[in-house]
């Protein structure tokens, strides 16, 4: 943050030379950080009401800990997604109080008690237990943006039964995100079954036809239950975000 220019927009306000939304929208343009190799987008907050969230995968651990290090400055919190253990460790021998949350990829520097923002319960559905570390993302990051969330793993139309036995959660959920590989059914199932906003995500996990993903996603986007969202292959964070978006409404 340019603080002169900061200085500037505040006396000229008080000047009564601007109005407050004229004001609102200046604040929203204020500069970036530039790293270099990253320009790190200050006022995301100011725009979406969350900071930005770091994706580490494709990055050095050296990049990652200078992003972290340089977006904790301010006291919030930092998360990162898609993180290897190799990555974790490298950022935590500088930064020693990020915790890392190995199933989910997840990095956190926790500064700042997480403020609840949700209306309601988020629920994060799996159809088999190799979708969880995709889920586990999408729980995490949604848990981590302020809201309730719970989970409900291993459910998928090979047993049925074991979602049906679990209805009353859905019914109580606001939002719902269901993961699932092979033919990517699930989200189809219980966008038919509940009248909730179902943010499917189909993920990697099957064999050969299922194209690493593509089989599941495109029988998500042909789903004839109404009020089915899809997001990108494993994008769990993708669906969190979504999820809280709605759930913030």
């Amino acid at each position: 943050m340019d603080i002169e220019r900061l200085k500037e927009l505040l006396i000229t306000y008080k000047e009564g030379s601007i109005e407050l939304e004229q004001l609102i929208g200046e604040l929203r343009k204020l500069p970036y950080e530039n790293l270099g190799f990253a320009m790190l987008d200050r006022h995301r907050c100011l725009r979406l009401g969350f900071p930005e969230i770091v994706y580490g995968a494709g990055k050095t651990g050296k990049q990652l800990l200078e992003i972290m290090r340089s977006l904790s400055s301010y006291g919030e919190n930092v998360i990162a997604t898609r993180v290897t253990q190799e990555k974790a460790d490298f950022v935590r021998k500088e930064l020693r109080s990020v915790e890392y949350f190995e199933e989910a990829g997840i990095l956190l520097l926790k500064q700042t008690p997480i403020k609840k923002k949700g209306h309601g319960i988020i629920t994060v559905v799996t159809a088999g237990t190799a979708d969880i570390p995709v889920a586990e993302e999408a729980y995490l990051t949604a848990e981590l943006l302020g809201n309730n969330v719970e989970k409900l793993y291993d459910v998928g139309v090979a047993g049925i039964h074991r979602l049906l036995d679990n209805m009353e959660l859905l019914r109580q959920s606001r939002v719902i995100i269901v993961v699932a590989g092979m033919e990517g059914a699930l989200p189809s199932v219980i966008g038919g079954l509940v009248g909730k906003p179902v943010i499917a995500v189909p993920t990697s996990v099957g064999y050969g036809a299922h194209f690493g993903g593509i089989a599941p996603l495109l029988s998500m986007l042909n789903s004839c239950a109404p009020g089915v969202l899809v997001v990108n292959i494993d994008n769990g964070f993708g669906a969190a975000f979504a999820a809280t978006l709605i759930n913030s409404e």
